[in-house]
């Protein structure tokens, strides 16, 4: 674990998500800075595993406002880490949970007196069509994309929060927005790993295409960095500070749970065809499940995506306080990494 930021005595934070991936990471995170540490969860099993990662468990969830307001009582900071994260799925659930949940957490700290909300948005929110796009700053606009419902709705979200900046008097939001976050216990990579030794993982064009990673501990830093520094209403990128490219990347992190992909491609417009029949044979069979390539997929990981962090570097203090080679080393994969392409 690296150590972070540490806190005034006496501080509260509220972390939303807390059960989940960078959530439970986030809360031990804050606890190891000195915070006192709430967290919500709707179920018996989530405030469980809230309380494990020594946070106070609040029973509260998103679609409830009364009773989020209610867990914010006495809170300084509220770090809204949430999220429905699917690359398949109705619209309305990525709606429900994203947008109109990030207005109900937005509208609850207003109520409760809280001074600043730390949303946790994603790169993603300025993704349009399929096309490469490298050193990606802060003054792109927000994209919303019919064929991308999870980077749509996390566009509309932050819209929301940034909106609400200032609102109150002593009231301000920031926005962090991170790339493909990995860790240890990413839960990303067990349906990856499936598909490799299921025999099914093709890379998308070679796999060349630059990218821009987050470690969750580095995500985590910047977050603890936002609920003091940054500009009210203002949005960040942060990363690992190198860019890889997918395949490097990626083989890195399947060899951490022991597997390797066979070399077999798949050109992006042959992907796109494909995603695109299949989600339409999804609809309208009304199948279960996901479909094994869908074009928000592609639109995340098919394209050079590379952003600038010098906004974070100046405004946040950001720098990364773990490397890639130290987060592959704790996943237990120690090998060489190769093709950087430029640092952030």
């Amino acid at each position: 674990m690296t150590s972070l930021s540490t806190a005034p005595a006496g501080r509260t934070a509220l972390v939303t998500g807390g059960s989940g991936f960078a959530g439970g990471h986030l809360i031990t995170h804050l606890l190891e800075a000195g915070w006192q540490v709430r967290g919500i969860g709707r179920s018996a099993a989530s405030r469980a595993a809230v309380a494990a990662k020594g946070a106070e468990p609040w029973d509260a969830d998103l679609t409830d406002p009364a009773a989020l307001e209610r867990a914010m009582a006495g809170v300084d900071t509220v770090f809204h880490v949430a999220a429905h994260f699917k690359l398949w799925g109705p619209r309305r659930l990525f709606r429900a949970m994203n947008v109109a949940g990030t207005r109900n957490v937005v509208s609850a700290a207003e109520r409760a007196g809280v001074r600043r909300v730390v949303y946790v948005s994603a790169a993603a929110v300025v993704m349009g069509r399929p096309e490469p796009q490298r050193g990606v700053t802060e003054d792109l606009p927000l994209r919303r994309m019919g064929f991308a419902p999870y980077s749509t709705s996390k566009a509309e979200a932050e819209k929301i929060l940034r909106a609400a900046n200032g609102r109150r008097k002593g009231f301000s939001t920031v926005a962090i927005r991170p790339p493909f976050i990995w860790g240890p216990d990413m839960p990303a990579l067990d349906h990856m790993v499936e598909t490799v030794k299921g025999g099914q993982f093709q890379w998308v064009a070679g796999g060349g295409q630059a990218l821009s990673t987050c470690h969750v501990d580095n995500l985590c830093h910047a977050l603890i960095l936002a609920a003091d520094r940054g500009e009210g209403g203002a949005a960040y990128f942060v990363s690992d500070g190198v860019d890889t490219t997918l395949k490097t990347f990626l083989a890195r992190l399947f060899a951490s749970r022991g597997v390797t992909p066979k070399d077999r491609s798949v050109p992006f417009g042959l992907a796109w065809t494909m995603a695109g029949v299949m989600g339409a044979a999804w609809r309208l069979l009304r199948l279960k499940g996901e479909p094994p390539i869908t074009r928000q997929m592609l639109r995340l990981i098919g394209k050079d995506f590379t952003i600038d962090i010098s906004k974070a570097r100046t405004e946040l203090g950001y720098a990364p306080v773990l490397t890639p080679e130290d987060g592959f080393r704790m996943m237990g994969n120690a090998a060489p990494a190769s093709s950087h392409v430029h640092s952030g």
